[in-house]
């Protein structure tokens, strides 16, 4: 048995490393054109190194060119670079958002009149921890407290009144209309309302920069600039704004047009706003609307 095995083998490598020879001839003439040895060993084995060659050769081709991109589940190397991009100005977008909503709601909140209550404590709107603002405010005394309050009621107007002294700064009407509604605190009503007709230029009272302009349910189109020297002016009840957050305005360049949008509406009219340092003013005072 083991003999026959032995001849078997011997009897293939001879097959193996047997001698042809491969002639081309011309068909015509029957010249010989070429002609060389060749046997099955040397075929297997250059069909083999071959073979591999082609792989490897398709592998490299596929890995380090962009003919990658071409075959189905390989991402494209530009747009993974754009996606990186994009979510890094994502992130820096959302940082910008997230310090705009909170300047809008201390505005929103400063302009409502709300409680300390309404405040999330979570929030840093000013830079400051709000726990350890609370525990400073708590050592305040009670004497102290009362003369700030004291302060506060005494000089709530002059603040304006010290601004509109200033040379190079002034009001200008945001309408032309009669005052059907009179800036009344202490029925909560801290504007004053001006009749007008539909459609009518609403203009910013003074130069400033626009930090809100949205619609809301009970008061319709809504534009707020903040001015110099602590002042803001609110515009509601507006048709149509003009103009967009973190727009700068002139004074008595138009930015809204007069309606009667919003629930609490009941004509055509301007609710018009003055607060200075976070104190409601009568425009009335500084303002000739006639």
């Amino acid at each position: 048995m083991n003999k026959k095995s032995e001849n078997k083998r011997k009897e293939l490598i001879q097959k193996l490393l047997h001698n042809y020879r491969l002639v081309v001839l011309n068909e015509e003439t029957f010249e010989e054109k070429l002609s060389f040895k060749v046997n099955r060993f040397n075929i297997i084995l250059f069909s083999s190194l071959f073979a591999i060659f082609l792989i490897l050769s398709t592998t490299l081709l596929i890995a380090f060119t962009p003919l990658r991109e071409h075959i189905p589940g390989y991402s494209s190397t530009a747009l993974k670079r754009k996606a990186v991009r994009l979510s890094y100005e994502l992130d820096s977008l959302k940082t910008i958002q997230q310090k705009n909503d909170n300047y809008i709601n201390s505005i929103k909140i400063a302009l409502s009149g709300e409680d300390e209550e309404h405040f999330d404590a979570s929030q840093n709107y000013a830079g400051v921890n709000s726990e350890e603002f609370k525990k400073k405010e708590i050592q305040i005394s009670e004497k102290d407290s009362a003369l700030r309050e004291l302060v506060a009621q005494e000089d709530r107007y002059n603040l304006m009144e010290e601004a509109i002294n200033k040379a190079d700064f002034s009001l200008y009407p945001p309408v032309k209309g009669v005052v059907t509604a009179n800036f009344n605190p202490a029925e909560g009503h801290y504007a004053i309302d001006i009749s007008t007709n539909l459609d009518e230029p609403v203009k910013a009272t003074a130069d400033g920069t626009v930090i809100f302009a949205e619609w809301t349910v009970d008061t319709g189109y809504v534009i707020i600039i903040e001015h110099r020297f602590g002042l803001i002016s609110v515009y509601k009840h507006n048709q149509s704004l003009l103009k967009k957050q973190g727009d700068d305005v002139s004074a008595g360049e138009v930015i809204a047009s007069t309606g009667n949008a919003g629930e609490l509406s009941t004509g055509a009219h301007l609710h018009f706003e003055l607060w200075s340092d976070g104190y409601p003013i009568n425009p009335i005072e500084f303002i000739n609307f006639e």
